[in-house]
C-alpha cells in the first residue's frame, strides 16, 4: 500500500503547499509515529487553510488517512488556532465521528510563528527537532492542509492543477479563491475588483516571509498562498526591497546589540545555537566571528527579528539570508549532533501575539477573514513554470502548438533527480515554451 500511495502522489505532482514546495512523495516515503496537519495559518492575513478545514475537511481527512497509511503512523493530529472557531468546531465533530482512533484535534494559541514546522512539533508533541534537522528525526511528518487536500485528489488520480489563494490588501474584494496554477497575477487582481491604488506593489505570500513581485505579469505557482496589494511605501514592502548592500552597511553601523532579536528568535528559544545579534555584530570589520556567521544556516527566516523584535528598524532576517547564501556557495554546512536541544527556559513566555504583530506591520485593517467569491475564476491564459518546487526543474514534455487538456503532463521529473511533475491547469494550446515557462491559452 505504501508504494502505491507514494507513486500516486508522485504522479500527481504534489508539493508542499505551505512552504518552499518540497516534493510530497519524498516526504511521506518514511516511517513515523505521528503526522501533524499544519493548519496554523501562520502568516497574518492568509486564510486558505482555515477555509479548507471549514469547507473541505472530509477531503483533507482522506489525504491525512493516506499519509497515515503510507507512513505507518498511529496518530494524525489536526492543528488549528482556536481563533478559527467555525473550522475548529467542524474538526472536533469529524474527530468525534472517527472510528479508526487515529485522529485528534489540537487547538493552537494565536502566536507567530505557530506554523513553523519545528515550532509546531514542539507545541503538539513536546519533542524538539535537532539543529538543522527535520521533523522526521523525532518521528513526525508535518503536512500542510492544502497538501493533504491535494493528496486526497492524487488518490483519485487527479493531478495538482489548482490552488487556493488569499487575495487581500488594497483590492476591490478580499477573497479566498481557487485558481489554476499559472494564473497571471494581473488577471487575478482584476477578478478581485482591481486595485484601490494606482501605484502599488504585490507581496506573494504573507507579510512576514513573502516576497515582493517585480510586476503583476507573474504566475501563481503551487506554493503561492496569498497575494497582498500594498502601497509601495508600506513598511511590509519597504523592508523587502531594500538594496542588500545598503542593508549590510546600515546594520553594521547602527545595530545597538540590544539582543531583542535573539530573545524572540523561535529557533533560539527551541535551544538552537543561532543568536541573530551575534550575526549582526559579525558584520563589523572590528569583529571576526566565523562561528557566529555559520549559525545563519539555522535561521528559518520567519522575520520575527526584523518585523517585531528590532527597535532600530534594521533587518536581521535579510542579513541572515545573505550570509546563508554566501555560506552555501562556499560549501559550508552545519554539522549538527542530531541530539534534541534543550529549550530556552523562557520559551513558554516569549510568544509573539499575532494581533500585536499585525499592529506592528500595519495590516490589521486587512484582517477581514474573507470567503470564496460567488463567481468562479476562469482565466483565458496561464504561464506554468517548470520549477515550482525544491529540486531540479521538470523537463518539458510539450511543444508550441500542442493542444493540451487540464491535467495533461507537461513537465517530467528528470531521471534520478529530486523534483515534481507539472501538469496543464487549463484546456488550451501551448503558445510558448521559453525560459522554463510553458504558456497555454484557451484560444490559439
Amino acid at each position: 500500500m505504501k508504494d502505491q500511495i507514494v507513486e500516486k502522489v508522485k504522479n500527481a505532482g504534489v508539493v508542499g503547499a505551505g512552504g518552499a514546495g518540497f516534493p510530497t512523495h519524498v516526504k511521506i516515503n518514511a516511517e513515523v509515529d505521528t503526522v501533524l496537519v499544519n493548519g496554523a495559518s501562520c502568516e497574518p492575513l492568509l486564510m486558505s487553510d482555515p477555509y479548507i478545514m471549514e469547507h473541505e475537511l472530509d477531503i483533507m481527512i482522506e489525504g491525512l488517512n493516506a499519509v497515515l497509511d503510507a507512513t505507518g503512523a498511529k496518530r494524525g493530529v489536526i492543528c488549528i488556532k482556536g481563533k478559527h472557531a467555525k473550522a475548529l468546531e467542524v474538526i472536533k465533530a469529524a474527530v468525534a465521528k472517527d472510528t479508526t482512533g487515529r485522529l485528534e484535534a489540537f487547538e493552537l494559541r494565536d502566536f507567530y510563528p505557530a506554523g513553523d514546522e519545528q515550532v509546531l512539533v514542539r507545541e503538539v508533541t513536546g519533542r524538539t527537532v535537532p539543529e538543522a534537522g527535520i521533523p522526521l528525526q523525532v518521528g513526525v511528518v508535518v503536512s500542510n492542509t492544502e497538501s493533504l487536500y491535494n493528496i486526497a485528489n492524487a488518490m483519485k488520480d487527479i493531478p495538482l492543477t489548482e490552488r487556493y489563494v488569499t487575495v487581500t490588501g488594497e483590492v476591490g474584494q478580499d477573497m479566498v479563491v481557487k485558481v489554476p496554477v499559472g494564473t497571471i497575477v494581473a488577471d487575478l487582481l482584476e477578478f478581485a475588483g482591481g486595485t484601490k491604488l494606482s501605484d502599488y506593489r504585490v507581496v506573494d505570500g504573507g507579510p512576514m516571509m513573502g516576497r515582493v513581485l517585480p510586476d503583476t505579469d507573474q504566475p501563481v505557482t503551487k506554493t503561492t498562498s496569498g497575494l497582498i496589494v500594498l502601497d509601495p511605501e508600506h513598511n511590509v514592502v519597504k523592508g523587502k526591497i531594500k538594496d542588500p548592500s545598503a542593508i549590510k552597511r546600515i546594520t553594521g553601523s547602527i545595530c545597538c546589540q540590544c539582543t531583542h532579536c535573539t530573545d524572540l528568535c523561535p529557533r533560539n528559544l527551541l535551544g538552537h545555537s543561532i543568536a541573530p545579534h551575534k550575526l549582526m555584530r559579525s558584520l563589523s570589520a572590528l569583529v571576526a566571528d566565523p562561528e557566529a556567521r555559520k549559525t545563519a544556516l539555522l535561521c528559518c527566516e520567519c522575520g520575527a527579528c526584523e518585523k517585531f523584535a528590532c527597535p532600530m528598524g534594521i533587518s536581521p532576517r535579510e542579513v541572515n539570508a545573505m550570509i546563508r547564501q554566501e555560506l552555501m556557495k562556499e560549501g559550508i554546512r552545519w554539522n549538527g549532533t542530531g541530539e534534541e536541544p534543550v529549550n530556552h527556559p523562557m520559551r513558554d513566555v516569549r510568544y509573539i501575539p499575532t494581533k500585536r504583530l499585525m499592529q506592528r506591520l500595519d495590516v490589521l485593517k486587512y484582517d477581514t477573514h474573507p470567503g470564496m467569491p460567488e463567481e468562479t475564476f476562469v482565466p483565458e491564459r496561464v504561464a506554468i513554470p517548470l520549477a515550482q518546487h525544491i529540486g531540479a526543474p521538470a523537463q518539458c514534455q510539450v511543444n508550441v502548438g500542442d493542444t493540451v487538456k487540464k491535467g495533461d503532463l507537461i513537465g517530467e521529473i528528470p531521471e534520478g533527480a529530486l523534483g515534481a511533475r507539472i501538469h496543464a491547469s487549463i484546456d488550451g494550446v501551448v503558445t510558448s515554451v521559453e525560459g522554463g515557462v510553458v504558456k497555454i491559452s484557451r484560444q490559439a
